[in-house]
């Protein structure tokens, strides 16, 4: 067990994995060649080697899980004073990978490998404090963000599948 346990606290592909196995545990985590792309370069966005990054890859890749719900567990596991705000197309979308997030940080495992991260006062459907002040706000696009800032921001599906294919069409 500690060895993976140091696994899934040096690489986030391990991590991202358990992740899935948390909040999908009846489905089959298929470890593809974009899931090691994926993970490769949020590493990268984690150090500060990349500050904009763009994942494009049809529905049902992971992208969410992975962008969304993992790597900002991860990076907050890591350092529990990070400052997350996850962007997305609705409120209701940003609410469930918000209860995603949720889950994996409040999961034994998370807990056994990350003991300083710890949900602190402020714990609501969209905003997620931890004991070390660093957070995870989730909010979707057009809603206020006025005097917030973060030290990562991530956007994940700004439009809505039918807005997509509309503009698509009018580009034509």
């Amino acid at each position: 067990m500690r060895i993976l346990d140091a696994l899934l606290r040096t690489d986030l592909r391990p991590f991202a994995r358990k992740s899935f196995a948390t909040l999908a545990p009846a489905q089959t985590f298929i470890d593809a060649w974009h899931i090691e792309a994926i993970a490769w370069k949020l590493e990268q966005v984690r150090r500060g080697t990349i500050r904009r990054l763009i994942i494009n890859l049809p529905p049902r890749s992971l992208k969410s899980i992975m962008a969304s719900v993992a790597f900002q567990a991860y990076v907050l596991g890591l350092d529990p004073t990070h400052r997350i705000i996850c962007v997305s197309y609705s409120g209701d979308l940003a609410k469930k990978h918000a209860n995603d997030f949720r889950a994996v940080i409040e999961s034994p495992w998370f807990r056994r490998i990350f003991p300083k991260a710890r949900i602190g006062q402020k714990n609501t459907e969209t905003e997620i404090e931890l004991t070390a002040r660093g957070f995870r706000m989730a909010t979707s696009v057009g809603a206020t963000l006025t005097g917030r800032g973060g030290d990562i921001i991530i956007i994940d599906d700004p439009l809505k599948p039918d807005d997509r294919s509309r503009r698509a069409g009018a580009a034509l």
